[in-house]
């Protein structure tokens, strides 16, 4: 058995401390090491989650690696199981996040009656978590504290956080990005239905920085047991499985966030887990063996 590890100490740069990562600055280049720790509704809970930072590394590098030569990124090397050396990149203060599936805040304000979202303007007579004719964009602005507000491309230049042809430049990654990512997904009989990016400069060079589409990052859901009306998370790889449960335990992110129970703390590890194996091809989802937030809260 791995040891749980909730905080590192490498003694080596200046230490920032993400969510779930810890970041270490070495000038041109940084050390991220990926830590056992799990957040929800922008909270980071005070349980530790067995193998996620192990696993959510391995994903990580998977996309990185592959990925490149559709869109530069800044990863370099692994150092151990837990920490990759990436290039240090100036970040952009915007979340790109790309959605082609009908679900999760999107869902809420379209099932309220909200047709035009983000600007875009979208059929009446959709169901949760319906296929979109298109992948769209919906940035939002990125934040250290707080909560991230969607932003406009008007807004943004206006802001001077990007000027036109990087918006464009951008935007255009996104979506090949998902492209990317979809397709090599649905050879593992997987969905991403959304996640978000974030981009650097390194110079004059725009990079993709921050992480691909993991457990953490994005939807992941089963192509096999994926239904049109119906919510996705007894076979979901991502983390809606544990803000279902959150919700269950009547926490949405405000007051003390609860410990979770060793059944939740379990099927979210299998998740983590699983989201790297499936997706390289090592296991099937069946394998898994997951249950639903009703069999655990029954």
């Amino acid at each position: 058995m791995s040891e749980v590890i909730g905080y590192s100490d490498l003694k080596i740069g200046k230490l920032r401390r993400g969510k779930v990562r810890d970041v270490y600055d070495l000038g041109e280049e940084l050390l991220i090491f990926h830590t056992d720790r799990v957040s929800a509704f922008d909270v980071v809970l005070p349980t530790l989650i067995p193998h996620k930072g192990e696993y959510l590394q391995k994903l990580t590098v998977f996309w990185f690696e592959r990925s490149k030569s559709v869109f530069p990124n800044h990863f370099i090397s692994i150092v151990d199981n837990r920490t990759i050396r990436v290039r240090k990149a100036k970040r952009i203060d915007i979340e790109w996040i790309v959605r082609k599936y009908l679900y999760g805040s999107l869902w809420r304000e379209y099932s309220q009656g909200k047709r035009e979202l983000y600007g875009i303007k979208l059929p009446s007579g959709l169901r949760k978590a319906e296929e979109l004719p298109e992948p769209i964009l919906t940035p939002t602005t990125k934040v250290e504290k707080g909560h991230d507000e969607p932003i406009t491309k008007h807004e943004a230049i206006e802001l001077r956080l990007v000027d036109k042809d990087t918006w464009d430049a951008l935007e255009e990654a996104s979506l090949k990005l998902f492209e990317f990512y979809e397709e090599e997904a649905k050879k593992r009989g997987l969905i991403i239905p959304d996640f978000k990016l974030e981009f650097g400069f390194i110079g004059d060079e725009l990079i993709q920085i921050d992480e691909p589409p993991t457990h953490d990052s994005a939807r992941i859901w089963s192509l096999k047991y994926y239904k049109v009306g119906e919510s996705q998370e007894q076979h979901c790889l991502d983390k809606e499985f544990l803000r279902e449960c959150l919700r269950r335990m009547g926490f949405h992110g405000s007051g003390v966030a609860p410990e979770l129970p060793k059944e939740v703390v379990k099927e979210v590890e299998k998740r983590c887990i699983g989201a790297y194996k499936v997706m390289a091809g090592e296991m099937k989802i069946e394998d898994l063996n997951l249950l639903s937030v009703d069999d655990i809260f029954k």
